[in-house]
């Protein structure tokens, strides 16, 4: 059994981890978020110890490494995007392994550094790219790679609306989130990479706070994209059916269905990363880097 420390637990993705540590029989040992709405933790771990000041968190997790039983395994880090890399810092400094939402960072020369970290506390920093053990996306993939000297016609849309709120929080200001290419698009673009090979070249149609596309020329794709949360974006079928989003990835004009078998998938990446198959910083790298040229290329 694995104790852990999580930084961000009242956010919209804790309860997948909380629930991945949970059935992988592990233990919360304690948790960080300055809202203190975090009942959540009464699901899944009523005994952790709650924190909504980083100071003292902090101290509680030096404290109990240096001497308590409770010794730290790994820090969960699912805060807002632009805490990423000082949370992270914290899970490595105190002596333990890190489990990191996407993006691991906003800026690909954070990378760089982190990596010396690890080098010199000897821990590991993994990444959620839970697309990746998608049993339907995993078995495109092998197709793909078995059509040797294929090139492919891709197109990508996403458009996941969201209200007012969102940009009057940080996933609506940039240099917080990262903008609509890396909060909503990091996890589609990773997959974009990893299917059809390195970025050669790209190109970016709209760049707007609400929506963005653009071009990619993939080593194995031609790819067009397109990523939105503005409602008036969505197809009709999808706004007569009352379908709150729409998610479509063409290949050749062959869609690709992957709308199911997303249940579990945190804990399938938490089970392969105690197997030591778990995704790090050179996995995040491509995607990372891509998005941050996209966000800055202006349109």
């Amino acid at each position: 059994m694995y104790n852990f420390a999580i930084c961000g637990a009242a956010g919209y993705i804790a309860p997948r981890h909380l629930k991945a540590i949970k059935d992988t029989n592990n233990n919360l040992i304690a948790a960080l978020d300055p809202h203190d709405s975090v009942g959540i933790l009464d699901s899944y771990f009523p005994n952790a110890d709650f924190f909504t000041n980083y100071e003292r968190f902090e101290r509680h997790l030096e404290k109990i490494s240096l001497f308590g039983e409770n010794k730290i395994d790994y820090v969960t880090v699912c805060s807002p995007n632009y805490l990423h890399d000082t949370h992270i810092r914290l899970g490595l400094n105190i002596g333990a392994n890190v489990i990191c939402e996407k993006p691991l960072v906003l800026n690909p020369f954070n990378l760089d550094l982190l990596e010396r970290v690890e080098e010199q506390t000897g821990k590991k920093i993994y990444t959620i790219m839970q697309l990746r053990y998608h049993e339907a996306l995993k078995n495109l993939k092998s197709e793909i790679d078995s059509q040797t000297g294929s090139r492919f016609k891709v197109n990508l849309k996403y458009i996941t609306p969201r209200g007012k709120w969102y940009h009057y929080s940080w996933k609506g200001d940039v240099e917080k989130s990262g903008g609509i290419a890396t909060n909503i698009g990091i996890h589609l673009f990773d997959l974009l990479v990893w299917l059809f090979g390195d970025v050669i070249n790209f190109e970016v149609s709209i760049n707007q706070t609400d929506k963005m596309s653009g071009k990619l020329e993939l080593a194995k794709a031609d790819v067009d994209w397109f990523l939105s949360i503005d409602k008036k974006d969505l197809p009709l079928d999808s706004l007569n059916q009352n379908r709150p989003s729409f998610r479509s990835l063409t290949i050749d004009g062959k869609e690709i269905e992957f709308s199911d078998g997303f249940t579990d998938l945190h804990t399938k990446v938490y089970n392969e990363i105690f197997l030591g198959n778990g995704l790090g910083i050179s996995d995040a790298r491509k995607s990372i880097e891509l998005v941050y040229k996209i966000r800055n290329t202006k349109k």
